[in-house]
């Protein structure tokens, strides 16, 4: 069973609703014993990182996380839930996050070139690093395939776990990795026939 972490940021029954068309079954939920006793874990999110890792902290669903990432589970953190996976961000100012992922949140503004639309929004391919084997979670898809981006900021200074970059007008951080713990900056659930081959690699660590 995979447990999707309801913490009050943003709608995620879009990606609730992803599982059972993989025939998969999801719960949203805030119950710590039930994050606990499932399978797997996703950490989605939407907005403003310093208010998201708030909420989770005052939610006690951080603690549990980290607990539960920390044993082993597999966890798989979505856009916002990607960037609450490193150690900080500086989204409006310098705010702490889970620090799973070695790094830092930064804004693609002065990083992708004048002309470039910031928020970053719509399909974008992935590249996979060159020195690196595939990562099992897309076991499914190829490089070159297509995912959706809706995002200002982005993952640094994180070159041993990224597992995943996307050009746009530089290279941004698209998914990184490190043990049991997984993040993409892309929305899976918006991303048609290759979110769900992604998901499915999830799955199936």
């Amino acid at each position: 069973m995979i447990a999707i972490v309801d913490y009050g940021v943003g709608n995620i029954f879009s990606l609730y609703s992803s599982f059972g068309n993989i025939g998969t079954e999801a719960v949203l939920t805030s119950d710590a014993d039930e994050i606990r006793s499932a399978d797997k874990i996703i950490l989605p999110g939407v907005g403003a990182f310093g208010d998201a890792a708030e909420k989770l902290k005052a939610s006690g669903l951080a603690d549990v996380v980290l607990e539960q990432a920390q044993m082993g589970k597999p966890l798989l953190g979505i856009c916002l839930g990607m960037q609450l996976l490193f150690e900080k961000s500086w989204e409006y100012g310098e705010h702490d996050g889970l620090g799973l992922i070695k790094g830092k949140v930064v804004t693609m503004e002065g990083v992708v070139p004048a002309g470039y639309k910031v928020p970053h929004i719509g399909w974008n391919s992935l590249l996979f690093p060159k020195e690196k084997a595939k990562s099992p979670l897309f076991r499914y898809i190829e490089e070159g395939d297509f995912v959706y981006f809706v995002h200002t900021y982005f993952g640094a200074d994180c070159e041993d776990s990224v597992i995943a970059t996307t050009e746009y007008g530089a290279h941004l951080t698209a998914a990184v990795a490190k043990d049991n713990v997984y993040g993409v900056q892309f929305h899976p659930e918006k991303s048609g026939t290759v979110g769900m081959k992604i998901l499915k690699g999830f799955i199936e660590l």
